[in-house]
C-alpha cells in the first residue's frame, strides 16, 4: 500500500547483506543510531492520582545527562498527560515548522482497551517514552527551552511557568485568521518541492489510514479466532474421558489446539505491540505534516499578499519592501527547517515500517514452527 508513497526507496540490498530478518533489524538498528547521545530520557512507574474532581496517571520522567546547560546530571520528575500535552503544544509554537513527534490520543486503540486498565497504561507509557525520546534525539527540538524545563522542573515549577503570558502563535492569532482568509484558494507561488510534499503527505495519509484499518482488522480476526480455539481444546479433553476407543487421538488434538492457541497469543501480541503502535503512530504523524505544510503556506501566503500591495500601492512602497525583505527571510527559515526535518521524518518513518514489518514477518514464521503438529 505505501509502495507510491516512495517506501521502497531502500530495497535493494548488496548481496553480502545478512538476509535473515533478524539479522536486517540489528544492522538497521546499529546504522541508523547516533554515534553520540549526551542525552537519555526515560518514562516508568505509572502511578494513579484519585481526587474528588478527578482520577489521573502520573508517569516518572527520569533524564540522564552531560550537557553543560543543564544544572545536574540527574533530574527525577512526575508527569501527567496534560503535562505532555503543553510540551507540545508550546514547540508547535516555538517551532511551527517543524515536524513535532505525536502523541498518544487521549483514549488510544478504542475498543480495545479501557481506560485507566494496565494494557492502556502500558501503551500510553510506551508512547510518552517515545514522545520524549523523538525530541530528544531532534537536532533543534532537543534544545528547546520549555523541553528542559518539562524534563527538570518540580511540579509547582512547571505550573508556575505554564501560567506565564501566551505563546508565539496565540499572540499571532488575529494575524494568521487574517492571512488564513487570503490563502484559501491556494497559495500562487509555492515551491514545486512543497507541491510535491503536499501531494506526499496526501497520498500517504491515505494509504497509512488504509493499513491502519486492515491491521486494526487482522488483529480482530487473530482475538476472534483466539478467542474459539481456546473452547475448543477442554472439549476434546472431556471428550476424551468418555472415548476410551479414540481417548490418546483426541488428547492429542486437545494438545494441537492447546499448542495453536498459545502460538496463535503470541502473535496477537506481537501485532499489538510492534505493528498497530506504530501504523497508528504514523497515522497521527500524517496529520501533523498537513498541518506543518498549512504552517509554511500561510507564511507564504503573506509574503504573497504583501508582494501584492506592493504592486498595488506604490505610495507604501517602502515599508512594504522592508516588511517583504522579512518575510522573504522568514519563508526561507520556514523552507530550510522543514526540508531538513521532511527528510529525517522519512528516513525515521520508513526505519520504523521496515522494523515493524520484518518484526511481523519473523513472528509469523515462529508462529508456523510452532503450530506444526505431529
Amino acid at each position: 500500500y505505501l509502495q507510491d508513497a516512495s517506501l521502497a526507496e531502500a530495497n535493494s540490498f548488496s548481496p553480502s547483506m545478512p538476509t535473515s530478518p533478524s539479522s536486517m533489524i540489528n544492522q538497521y538498528k546499529f546504522e541508523d543510531e547516533p554515534e553520540l547521545k549526551d542525552l537519555f530520557i526515560t518514562v516508568d512507574d505509572p502511578e494513579s492520582h484519585i481526587t474528588a474532581i478527578e482520577t489521573f496517571i502520573t508517569y516518572r520522567v527520569v533524564t540522564k545527562t552531560s550537557r553543560s546547560e543543564f544544572d545536574s546530571s540527574e533530574y527525577e520528575v512526575r508527569r501527567r498527560y496534560q503535562d505532555f500535552l503543553w510540551l507540545k503544544s508550546k514547540l508547535e509554537e516555538a517551532h511551527p515548522t517543524l515536524i513535532i513527534p505525536p502523541l498518544p490520543e487521549k483514549f488510544i486503540m478504542k475498543g480495545m482497551v479501557e481506560r485507566f486498565n494496565d494494557e492502556f497504561i502500558e501503551t500510553r507509557r510506551k508512547a510518552l517514552h517515545k514522545f520524549l525520546n523523538r525530541i530528544a534525539d531532534h537536532p533543534t527540538l532537543t534544545f528547546n527551552e520549555d523541553f528542559k524545563i518539562f524534563l527538570t522542573a518540580q511540579a509547582w515549577e512547571l505550573s508556575s511557568h505554564k501560567k506565564q503570558g501566551p505563546g508565539l502563535l496565540s499572540r499571532m492569532g488575529q494575524t494568521v485568521r487574517a492571512v488564513a482568509s487570503s490563502v484559501r484558494g491556494g497559495v500562487k507561488n509555492r515551491p514545486e518541492m512543497f507541491t510535491e510534499m503536499n501531494d506526499y503527505v496526501e497520498t500517504f495519509s491515505q494509504k497509512i489510514n488504509v493499513l491502519d484499518k486492515i491491521a486494526h482488522r487482522i488483529y480482530k480476526e487473530e482475538r476472534e479466532y483466539f478467542n474459539e480455539m481456546k473452547e475448543y481444546g477442554p472439549i476434546h479433553t472431556l471428550w476424551s474421558a468418555s472415548e476410551e476407543d479414540i481417548a490418546d487421538s483426541l488428547k492429542g488434538v486437545a494438545s494441537c489446539i492447546d499448542k495453536c492457541c498459545k502460538a496463535t497469543e503470541k502473535r496477537m501480541t506481537g501485532l499489538s505491540e510492534n505493528l498497530l503502535p506504530i501504523i497508528h503512530e504514523y497515522v497521527l504523524y500524517s496529520e501533523i505534516l498537513m498541518g506543518v505544510l498549512k504552517r509554511r503556506d500561510l507564511i507564504q501566503g503573506e509574503l504573497d499578499s504583501k508582494v501584492d500591495a506592493l504592486a498595488s500601492r506604490r505610495a507604501e512602497k517602502d515599508a512594504i519592501t522592508e516588511e517583504i525583505g522579512k518575510l522573504e527571510d522568514k519563508v526561507e527559515c520556514a523552507n530550510n527547517a522543514l526540508k531538513a526535518d521532511w527528510e529525517r521524518w522519512k528516513q525515521n518513518m520508513q526505519y520504523d515500517m521496515r522494523s515493524a514489518f520484518t518484526n511481523v514477518a519473523e513472528n509469523n514464521l515462529h508462529y508456523y514452527e510452532e503450530v506444526k503438529c505431529t
